[in-house]
């Protein structure tokens, strides 16, 4: 990866995604490019070089069609402008894809599905596409509702987040785990889960970690929660959490569909954040407004000899539903992409923040600051990735 090319960020809008410059220095964006593909797009990751992007593709999903088409495919950024161009062919998968990552040195792609819960493996060929599914010699067990997939630093073992489902009217708690796999270029063997209590009251939706910590930071959607596992010297997590915080500045007052979101440890290990997101909706007078609720980044610091987080900051996002954000590499910058407009009734009017991607500036203590944001007011399909590519 060289430092002279620019900076890109990549935002997907259902089925396009559109490429900008950033200028870290000014926190500012301007797009340059869009490739439009054949479906929604539900996640992506950089290679390893800086030179590719792997983007898993569906028709289902939050602002889907149906749940029949669904594909991975490489594209490929150009060297001098970086923008987004085809690279080989798009290789079918088996359902719904909602995460994809890469082993440390992009050898493989895995990729994660929520309904069937699955897991697969695909070769990445030494010219970036992608390639063949890894066969796998045991079968998977993916638990309930995978929602990631992560491969530890070093490679040697994976996590596949299982969110599990809370308990309905008619259907009881569906628990949750963290199932974790050793890791063989490629293969996966299946090792144990972290499930305490059974799994149930355990909700994870991502995980992340930092190459220089033993520690590894969890998002417990359900419980709006963060925990924090060790890591091992072989890279296996602890069983039990070390640390269990609130993500909420206020968890005494949740309200309807409060959800904690994805997860982002500082590429110095400053800070991890956690995006909380405040889906409620109602009826007022026949109008669908929102029910509130805290739609924030958490700013957590990390001690970095215990790995305890402390709550340092709560931002808001200035839009609905932060589903993705993203840092850069030299982390001064976050873009917050809130993937869909919010309804906010005041004083009898109903006001309406748009789809946007809101820059804040990362200090030096890893706190935010909001500049600006960019408005999609045309954005009829959810904003469900972005990322910023070195």
């Amino acid at each position: 990866m060289t430092n002279s090319r620019p900076l890109a960020a990549v935002l997907s809008i259902g089925p396009r995604l559109l490429h900008f410059d950033v200028d870290v220095d000014n926190a500012t964006l301007q797009q340059r490019s869009e490739l439009r593909l054949d479906d929604n797009v539900q996640y992506a990751w950089p290679h390893t070089s800086g030179d590719f992007l792997y983007v898993a593709c569906s028709n289902g999903g939050p602002g889907g069609t149906g749940n029949d088409r669904h594909e991975a495919r490489a594209v490929r950024l150009d060297a001098r402008t970086r923008a987004l161009l085809p690279h080989g062919a798009a290789r079918p998968l088996p359902g719904r894809p909602v995460h994809l990552t890469t082993d440390e040195r992009s050898r493989h792609a895995l990729i994660a599905y929520n309904a069937p819960s699955n897991l697969t493996v695909h070769r990445i060929e030494d010219d970036g596409s992608l390639g063949a599914t890894v066969e796998q010699p045991q079968r998977i067990d993916a638990g309930t509702y995978a929602h990631q997939v992560r491969v530890t630093p070093g490679d040697r073992s994976v996590i596949l987040v299982a969110r599990g489902n809370s308990a309905t009217s008619s259907h009881a708690e569906d628990p949750g785990a963290l199932k974790v796999f050793r890791y063989d270029d490629g293969l996966l063997m299946p090792a144990f889960a972290i499930a305490p209590g059974g799994g149930y009251g355990f909700g994870p939706r991502h995980v992340d970690m930092h190459r220089a910590l033993p520690w590894m930071y969890v998002s417990l959607e359900r419980q709006n929660r963060l925990d924090v596992f060790a890591l091992a010297q072989d890279a296996m997590p602890a069983e039990i959490p070390s640390f269990s915080l609130d993500t909420l500045a206020d968890p005494a007052q949740v309200r309807h569909r409060q959800l904690a979101g994805a997860i982002h440890v500082h590429p110095d290990a400053r800070c991890v954040y956690v995006a909380n997101r405040a889906l409620g909706l109602a009826e007022v007078e026949g109008r669908t407004v929102s029910m509130g609720g805290e739609t924030t980044i958490a700013v957590f610091a990390i001690d970095r000899e215990s790995g305890r987080p402390r709550r340092v900051q709560d931002v808001d996002t200035m839009g609905g539903s932060p589903r993705t954000f993203a840092i850069d590499p030299s982390g001064r910058l976050m873009l917050v992409a809130n993937s869909t407009a919010l309804p906010v009734m005041t004083g009898g009017s109903i006001s309406i923040t748009p789809p946007n991607v809101a820059v804040f500036r990362v200090a030096q203590d890893g706190t935010l600051s909001y500049v600006r944001r960019y408005d999609f007011p045309q954005a009829d399909r959810p904003m469900l990735w972005i990322g910023l590519i070195g």
